[in-house]
């Protein structure tokens, strides 16, 4: 793994901090039939869906995980949903890590 920087600017290994893309009332989701069942919950419910794509060895997917947790806190009303394209290959043609969706209808 290489070296980031955090937000505060002091260089971090990312191999030596744990990564939990599902903390607060993120959903992780690890299957396409995971992923088309919680479009069709939020759908169901009239819920915004905000997807996080990302990876463990990005750096600043790592460094995002931490707001994007309080943020599904902050946020009941919306579902938010993580996705690691290195488990969910499904999602591998998305142009970046770090990368969100938002959407109301599928």
């Amino acid at each position: 793994m290489g070296n980031c920087a955090d937000k505060c600017g002091n260089d971090v290994d990312e191999g030596d901090h744990p990564i939990n893309f599902g903390g607060g009332n993120v959903q992780l989701v690890t299957t396409k039939e995971g992923w088309d069942e919680k479009l069709s919950e939020a759908s169901r419910l009239g819920k915004i869906v905000v997807a996080n794509f990302s990876a463990t060895w990005c750096g600043p997917c790592r460094i995002i995980a931490q707001l994007y947790s309080e943020l599904s806190e902050k946020y009941p009303s919306l579902m938010f949903l993580a996705v690691d394209v290195d488990e969910l290959t499904f999602f591998m043609g998305y142009p970046s890590h770090s990368y969100f969706l938002f959407s109301q209808r599928w």
